[in-house]
């Protein structure tokens, strides 16, 4: 044995170890989904603003959020954010005002001002933070409602209709749709006055930076017109779809759709339809989102959702792939854990489509109605050495994820074919990101890694070929390809690539020769990979100029996939990778995922641990066994 396979062994030892402190008693594990400071933020707000006054709360999220400051008196979104972001910024110093526990004249609040005003004042925030200084009365909602509530009435054969958009999409316009339509505010005797943020006072036209949006607005209101009934009767039938559409799907939990942000803008919707703040419905919703807070160095953070399935999923199977057995009584748990979280209702993705029964994953542990195709391929890698037990949950979830193969040859994460090109005339910033849910290179490698190592399914199968098809015709001509669900560039590299070689595809074509040499091009001296969050953005490869563990693991994952001897690029990753194990600095906690490019990122806590256990494990599997 020599010295790099006893490192490499000692490296996995730890690793493992590190993960079995961390399972809860249930067999998932729960580590924190943390992304940033807009839902500690939000949680001050809707406390103060519904009048409950959960001190210890408020307290320990204001802590939270004054921690995070910069010495200019902004808020970052990541690290590398060059002076701090408006939006967060406005978020924090309205939440740190409303807790009641800071005065404007405090210098840090005063700093957070003087960043605000030098960014255009608060006419300059996104769409998002728009709407919640709408509904708890700092600014004025638009007089017309960018997206009228009446869409919801339009037919599916429609070219543009309510199931257009992306589940997520629905999921926070149709509670907005409401407040816009009703233009209803909040407010209360400890309401802070933000009106000094203002840079010009002619706030409510800067809700639409798009001159387009007024053709798409009459092409839908024609539509609507078409609909059979008076005006006034289809206003009030589609504030009645909307309003069901909320309440149809609330999870177990009290939530609307286990999302933090849809389930905030529902409370405020149900309050504007005449709803009491005392409501067994908003009481759920509130202990429902409550209940999703976690602690981090001591403080508390409302997580945006859980991430149970998804880190227990991803987990379970990097055990295995390291060599733990199916019989450990961690694997053993974990595996349970999963089978009791396949869906076996349905939800929206039968819209389009309606010939597959249900069979899918969701992410977060009480999601019984939201499966996605990522969640799925990650649960199903975990269960798939399971005896005769796990034969059906196998048998629905191969059946599911081939239904859901986009028809243009890709997969997306939660729907099928909900990419509609009407998206871009919304004026609705980072509209791409809220509203569509196109086919991409993560999701759709990591499919084809599935089904390429995990199933029987022919190499010159349909399925097969129309995924390859896809991938090749949207890598990046410096060889690289974009991760929709990551950053970025480096995750959807690792997923193409081990997806592709998964399914057959030569080391020699060109295509993957092409992204061997990006990855080695783009390796730090250190022998490491990091990617910056800029990268979504500017939708090319940033370096972030540093290396981090998880953005190493991809990269040399990606890297093993494609070599037959470990070249010295991969000695010098697999070297980071066991120098920097135990590393804790603002690097591993770095985000590593994405939700919407300049406005949403999130810190996987267990991505630290599971990717560099894949990448050593797969290492020592082919190079070192």
């Amino acid at each position: 044995m020599n010295a790099a396979m006893m490192d490499t062994r000692k490296g996995i030892d730890w690793l493992v170890e590190m993960l079995r402190r961390n399972q809860s008693p249930d067999g998932s594990w729960s580590d924190p989904f943390e992304t940033g400071l807009s839902t500690d933020a939000y949680m001050i707000i809707l406390l103060r603003t519904l009048e409950i006054n959960d001190e210890e709360l408020i307290k320990g999220l204001a802590e939270r959020i004054l921690s995070k400051q910069e010495q200019n008196g902004a808020w970052k979104l990541f690290y590398d954010e060059h002076e701090g972001n408006l939006s967060a910024t406005v978020e924090c110093y309205y939440a740190l005002l409303y807790s009641g526990y800071f005065e404007k004249t405090d210098k840090r609040m005063a700093a957070a001002k003087k960043f605000i005003l030098s960014k255009g004042g608060i006419e300059e925030v996104s769409m998002f933070t728009k709407v919640m200084l709408s509904l708890t009365g700092q600014l004025k909602w638009p007089r017309f409602s960018p997206l009228p509530i009446e869409i919801i009435l339009l037919p599916l054969h429609f070219p543009f209709n309510f199931y257009s958009l992306s589940v997520y999409g629905r999921a926070n316009l149709t509670p907005m749709m409401i407040l816009a339509d009703k233009k209803f505010s909040l407010i209360t005797k400890r309401s802070p006055d933000l009106s000094d943020l203002m840079v010009s006072r002619n706030s409510d036209d800067n809700w639409v930076r798009s001159n387009e949006w007024r053709s798409l607005f009459s092409f839908i209101e024609d539509g609507v017109k078409n609909l059979m009934g008076l005006p006034d009767h289809l206003h009030k039938l589609a504030i009645d779809r909307a309003k069901k559409y909320m309440l149809d799907h609330i999870e177990k939990d009290g939530t609307f759709y286990s999302y933090y942000s849809s389930t905030f803008l529902m409370i405020f919707a149900l309050l504007s339809l005449g709803y009491k703040k005392t409501d067994p419905v908003i009481t759920a919703a509130i202990n429902g989102i409550n209940s999703m807070k976690t602690e981090i160095n001591g403080l508390p953070h409302m997580q945006y959702t859980t991430a149970n399935v998804w880190n227990t999923s991803l987990i379970g199977y990097a055990l295995q792939e390291a060599g733990v057995s199916l019989e450990d009584e961690m694997v053993r748990k974990a595996n349970h854990y999963l089978l009791a979280r396949q869906h076996d209702k349905f939800g929206d993705w039968v819209i389009h489509n309606p010939n597959s029964l249900p069979g899918g994953w969701g992410f977060s542990n009480i999601n019984t109605i939201h499966p996605d195709v990522d969640d799925t391929t990650a649960s199903m890698r975990s269960i798939s050495r399971m005896p005769s037990e796990g034969q059906d949950a196998w048998a629905r979830g191969v059946n599911w994820l081939m239904s859901m193969q986009n028809d243009d040859g890709g997969w997306a994460a939660f729907e099928k074919n909900t990419d509609t090109k009407l998206i871009e005339f919304l004026p609705i910033e980072k509209g791409e990101f809220i509203l569509t849910d196109p086919s991409c290179a993560d999701i759709t490698g990591r499919t084809l890694e599935f089904f390429g190592n995990y199933t029987n399914l022919p190499k010159d199968h349909e399925i097969i070929k129309k995924g390859i098809k896809w991938l090749m015709d949207h890598q990046e001509a410096d060889g690289s390809w974009y991760g929709r669900w990551g950053i970025c560039y480096i995750y959807g590299t690792w997923g193409a690539v081990t997806g592709l070689t998964a399914v057959g595809v030569p080391v020699t074509d060109t295509s993957l020769q092409k992204t061997i040499e990006w990855l080695k091009g783009i390796q730090n001296k250190d022998g490491g990979w990091g990617e910056s969050c800029y990268s979504d953005s500017k939708e090319k490869y940033v370096p972030l100029k540093i290396s981090t563990l998880t953005h190493t693991a991809w990269a040399l994952d990606a890297l093993i996939s494609v070599s037959d001897k470990p070249t010295s690029e991969i000695r010098k990753g697999i070297a980071y990778l066991l120098r920097n194990l135990q590393k804790d600095d603002w690097t591993t906690a770095y985000p590593k995922g994405q939700g919407m490019a300049g406005a949403f990122y999130i810190h996987y806590h267990s991505y630290r641990y599971i990717f560099p256990l894949l990448a050593l494990a797969h290492y020592q599997k082919k190079f070192d066994s």
